[in-house]
């Protein structure tokens, strides 16, 4: 008879922790989809660049002004049609009060800036899992929002002829909006729909109660847009279709990101392993996992556990022990006789029949 050939419970060790790596192209493709962690010189780089661009392109929009002024004129008969043409006394009223209008002024001018930016460095910091894909329902709802601005350009209601808007940035000479005062000719003036003041918020407000732990924060996420949209209205920048054109867009950022995630953003895995090999793995999770919430328990099952996001295969159970995320090494079952401890291992010292890296003696006939 021939030799016979053992495998060493090392040598199965070494193969799970060391998985061959497709390379081929649709694999690449599964890599690039994947959730990674984000590098911080990338995403400031990004959004400069991003922000840069799109503000670029928005100015360089023709103005178009009798063609936005006849479309304002159309928009405002169908909200009259509609019997919700609401946008003319919301600003009379709000206008009449002085610290509230200036604060509303203020709050559009800065906050569209602030909150936005705020969300981003959260979701960094405590959700880099789901920050690609959440950053990018961002920049795509923005993206498609140029379309908007040159198929269909539109005066705002304070630009509009005879109806009676009140331009409160102007009335109140609050440094403000970039489409108002000093600061009018550096921007796009008939570029209100679909507006992004409600795009950016509405994104904010559900990123913060997708994700945020305490509820508090969570009610904070929804009275964000919805006083946005107060503000818009009030300060009569904006009718309110240009917030429903704003969601719209926003609907196709969510849709964009779940196609090319495999997934819902908020849905990802809220950590993601990294490997620390320096290169473009760094940080990748492997495509097809979906996240889990498992609690890890401390001694007894009645124990005080953590609640973690950790990934697993498709189909598969969750991995408390970190080894599908690349965590912790794969325990390998020992199905060998002998005494065992309290967590089913071999007691120290004791060796498993089969165990020795080398081949036991076989009989020769």
């Amino acid at each position: 008879m021939g030799e016979t050939t053992v495998t060493t419970l090392e040598g199965r060790h070494e193969a799970a922790a060391h998985p061959v790596e497709d390379r081929t192209g649709p694999g690449r493709l599964r890599r690039l989809r994947a959730p990674r962690r984000p590098r911080l010189w990338f995403e400031i780089l990004l959004i400069a660049v991003s922000y840069w661009t799109y503000s670029l392109i928005r100015n360089a929009v023709p103005e178009q002004k009798a063609q936005a002024l006849s479309n304002a004129d159309r928009l405002w008969e169908l909200e009259q049609r509609l019997g919700l043409a609401f946008e003319q006394s919301v600003n009379h009223a709000v206008n009449s009060v002085t610290w509230l209008v200036v604060g509303m002024n203020y709050y559009y001018a800065t906050l569209h800036f602030v909150v936005t930016l705020g969300v981003l460095v959260w979701l960094y910091r405590s959700h880099p899992g789901r920050y690609a894909a959440t950053r990018t329902v961002l920049f795509s709802t923005t993206a498609v929002a140029l379309a908007g601005y040159y198929l269909f350009p539109l005066a705002p209601p304070r630009l509009m002829n005879g109806d009676g808007f009140i331009d409160t940035v102007v009335v109140h000479e609050t440094w403000g909006s970039m489409a108002s005062g000093d600061l009018k000719n550096m921007s796009n003036q008939y570029a209100a729909m679909p507006s992004m003041h409600i795009g950016w918020s509405v994104w904010c407000g559900l990123t913060v109660f997708a994700l945020a732990r305490v509820p508090w924060a969570k009610v904070l996420g929804l009275l964000y847009p919805a006083g946005t949209l107060v503000v818009i209205v009030a300060t009569a920048n904006h009718f309110w279709l240009d917030a429903v054109g704003g969601v719209l867009c926003l609907a196709f950022g969510y849709a964009l990101a779940t196609l090319w995630y495999g997934g819902r953003p908020y849905s990802l895995p809220r950590e993601v392993p990294d490997h620390g090999d320096g290169g473009g793995r760094s940080g990748v999770l492997p495509a097809g996992l979906l996240a889990h919430r498992v609690f890890r328990g401390r001694g007894s099952p009645g124990g005080r556990g953590t609640d973690d996001t950790v990934a697993v295969p498709d189909g598969g159970s969750p991995d408390p022990v970190g080894v599908h995320a690349g965590l912790v090494s794969p325990r390998v079952p020992d199905d060998s006789p002998g005494p065992r401890t309290a967590d089913g291992a071999s007691p120290a010292g004791a060796s498993a029949p089969g165990a020795s890296a080398h081949a036991p003696e076989v009989p020769r006939p």
